[in-house]
């Protein structure tokens, strides 16, 4: 069992102010983590490439990303250089995630990158989102490399609305995700069907509601969907020290769900999952949740 762990110090080297949750401490926290526990030595550690235009043109419509490097030439854009770059590496790691484990060099793979990306839709970021990281990975698998069958799972407090949009409906695609609802984006999915399975989550559940739901909801799906590759959307801000969401979750909730994920992986797609950093705004709990996430992975 190899694991990839992919970032690129492009993606702590951007500053969204001073009040902003998105901070770069994030990925110090994770890194720090990962050395505390020993992890780090069981990790293959790759820097995040560029993506390219085509790579993102197939989840971004060309205008859009046009639009994004046009702004970041300018003086006083949202999107300046530096935030330019990081979102490059980010959907950059997502790329480099998939090909390595498609071709069987690592079984797994964990992206810790910032900006997180799923609910960057076809034409517009979102939040903190300037590339829809995951879509782009996933639509890698399924167009450069042929994969039949990817699942996409999402467990970040927030409804992933720009990975819905992009990846919602295609027959090739499993979307299982869990968010608090009401809350940000204040939008629903737009299908749950054959294709998506969506548990919304009131606030202050906990991890018993949680298990109860996946064990019920999400598991069933995946096994029938008998996926080539999960990908995870892997936010953290559920987690119960994590202001950013009203849910209780502990460190040991995200292992159990990674557990329950590495499992169906290792009987339909051969081990193989890509994990891509989202939410996670506590920096201490950040760094233990991802510690756990990655120990699951491990086995």
């Amino acid at each position: 069992m190899t694991i990839a762990f992919i970032s690129h110090p492009d993606c702590a080297a951007y500053a969204a102010g001073a009040e902003h949750p998105d901070v770069p401490a994030r990925l110090g926290a994770i890194q720090d983590q990962l050395l505390s526990t020993g992890l780090d030595v069981a990790l293959r550690h790759y820097d995040a490439p560029l993506v390219t235009r085509e790579q993102l043109c197939r989840a971004h419509v060309a205008g859009y990303v046009d639009g994004v490097f046009g702004a970041a030439a300018g003086d006083g854009a949202d999107v300046g250089p530096q935030l330019l770059n990081a979102a490059l590496r980010a959907a950059g790691a997502a790329v480099l995630a998939v090909d390595l484990v498609l071709s069987g060099r690592s079984t797994s793979a964990f992206c810790s990158v910032r900006p997180p990306g799923h609910h960057a839709e076809r034409d517009r970021g979102m939040g903190f989102c300037v590339f829809n990281n995951l879509a782009v990975g996933a639509l890698h698998a399924l167009r450069a490399h042929g994969l039949e069958r990817v699942a996409v799972v999402d467990f970040d407090a927030h409804f992933g609305n720009g990975t819905d949009a992009i990846l919602g409906g295609m027959p090739e695609v499993l979307q299982c995700s869990l968010f608090q609802y009401p809350f940000y984006p204040y939008t629903l999915p737009e299908r749950d069907d054959t294709r998506a399975v969506h548990i919304r989550l009131p606030a202050n559940s906990d991890g018993a509601r949680l298990r109860a739901e996946v064990a019920s909801c999400w598991l069933p799906r995946l096994e029938a969907f008998r996926p080539g590759l999960i990908m995870i959307s892997a936010g953290f801000d559920a987690h119960a020290e994590d202001d950013m969401a009203d849910l209780l979750l502990g460190e040991q909730d995200f292992a159990w769900m990674t557990h329950r994920l590495r499992e169906c992986a290792e009987r339909h797609a051969q081990g193989r999952i890509v994990s891509l950093l989202e939410g996670g705004y506590a920096p201490a709990a950040l760094g233990r949740c991802v510690a756990a996430h990655l120990k699951a992975l491990l086995g």
